[in-house]
């Protein structure tokens, strides 16, 4: 038996009793569910930053979409708020990397 407490696709436990498997299953309350996809985010991005996949960035963005939804706000809304950073901000394009800030009149070591 393996514990893995984590967030699963909906249709997950289906694939896994169809092979010949028995999984314990917990629905989660509001509160729940906000710490699980948290969680279950920081587990993909770690598969996709070992792995390398397109997969893995589909699952991120599986779950950015969870985020979203249980926040009652739409992958439209944050789609507007990044092309709202991305025209402030810019995106990374030039690929920079910030590498240090030197105040003025201050010493750097």
């Amino acid at each position: 038996m393996v514990a893995y407490n984590q967030l699963v696709r909906d249709r997950v436990p289906d694939i896994i009793t169809k092979a010949g498997k028995k999984v314990y299953l917990k629905t989660l309350s509001e509160q729940e569910l906000e710490e699980a996809l948290k969680n279950k985010l920081q587990v993909e991005v770690q598969e996709y930053l070992k792995s390398d996949r397109i997969e893995e960035l589909a699952d991120i963005l599986e779950v950015v979409e969870a985020l979203a939804e249980f926040r009652g706000e739409s992958m439209d809304t944050i789609a507007t708020i990044k092309n709202e950073r991305r025209e402030e901000r810019g995106g990374f394009d030039k690929r920079l990397l910030l590498r240090r800030i030197v105040e003025s009149g201050k010493k750097t070591y």
